[in-house]
């Protein structure tokens, strides 16, 4: 599941409405990203900042996170997953991104979790 969103998330409450009681869980990852207040200038350098705009083009945002949650549910065996990314004006200390990855088995979740982070990260 995707959601693209300008408000704020809770992470528990995010978890607890995505497993309910599925006992063939037995592992749940979660990474929640914060907005820092430092950001890279390129240079190896860093600069403050009081906060950022995110944009997304819908439709193309969804697709694009659409197509990475595929590729991950076709590599793991997932019995859950949840991309939260926010856009809008946010400060330093804000929540922008969640994502959760849920498995019978903790590697798979581990994994899967880790690779869409570095894909969203990266791309």
């Amino acid at each position: 599941m995707i959601r693209l969103q300008r408000e704020d998330f809770d992470p528990a409450q995010e978890t607890n409405a995505l497993i309910g009681d599925d006992h063939g869980i037995g592992g749940v990852v979660t990474f929640t990203g914060l907005v820092r207040d430092l950001a890279d200038t390129g240079r190896g350098k860093q600069e403050r900042i009081s906060g950022m705009t995110l944009e997304h083009y819908p439709g193309m945002t969804e697709k694009m996170l659409a197509r990475i949650e595929a590729e991950a549910l076709e590599r793991w065996p997932l019995k859950a997953s949840l991309i939260i990314h926010r856009y809008g004006d946010l400060e330093p200390g804000d929540r922008i991104v969640f994502v959760l990855t849920a498995s019978a088995h903790r590697q798979a979740a581990f994994e899967a979790n880790m690779f869409l982070v570095d894909w969203l990260k990266t791309k």
